[in-house]
């Protein structure tokens, strides 16, 4: 919990420069380059007890400089020197969602049985933004497979789950089938 509560302080740092120095999209497409980087090998040297501060940081320049822009190369510095450097894939994910909030970009999560055509994603798109409370604003597709949903799919934006699976019919009709198969109805 307090990994989360630093990363959270740090990005909202590196967001707060980015806006003042009009440099957001760039600072995006920086965190968006460590964030694919730091996934592997590096996650584990940037973890790793045993390597020392200095080496850690002349590591992470050596990959990155000139790759970066010179803002989130300081930034990041500053983050080696305070001992940070654990808490980087925190720090990234906390700036992509300060970065879509400030956008009005939503998560979709998508889970459907079998992978789905891109025209079908843009058509459930299209009746999501068709809703009122999200009319304003755009999404960013995250797909998920569940070969149990059987069909349809499941959509979860925040804490709101749309369940249009096939499982979901299925329970509702055997709850109907259970409930009502020895009731004998009065009229």
């Amino acid at each position: 919990m307090r990994n989360t509560r630093v990363a959270r302080r740090y990005a909202k740092a590196l967001m707060d420069i980015a806006v003042e120095t009009n440099q957001v999209e760039t600072v995006k497409k920086d965190v968006d380059l460590l964030k694919v980087a730091t996934t592997g090998e590096l996650d584990l040297v940037l973890k790793s007890p045993i390597i020392r501060q200095d080496k850690k940081q002349a590591i992470f320049s050596a990959i990155f400089e000139g790759k970066v822009s010179q803002l989130t190369s300081m930034f990041f510095r500053l983050l080696f020197e305070k001992g940070r450097e654990i808490v980087l894939p925190e720090i990234l994910d906390a700036f992509n969602a300060s970065y879509r909030k400030m956008k009005g970009i939503e998560i979709l999560e998508l889970t459907t049985a079998v992978a789905v055509s891109d025209e079908v994603k843009a058509s459930i798109v299209d009746n999501f933004k068709k809703m009122p409370e999200y009319s304003a604003n755009t999404f960013e597709v995250k797909e998920k497979l569940d070969e149990s949903i059987l069909g349809g799919f499941l959509a979860q934006i925040g804490d709101k789950l749309y369940d249009a699976s096939i499982r979901n019919d299925l329970q509702a009709i055997k709850k109907q089938f259970v409930e009502n198969m020895y009731i004998q109805k009065i009229r």
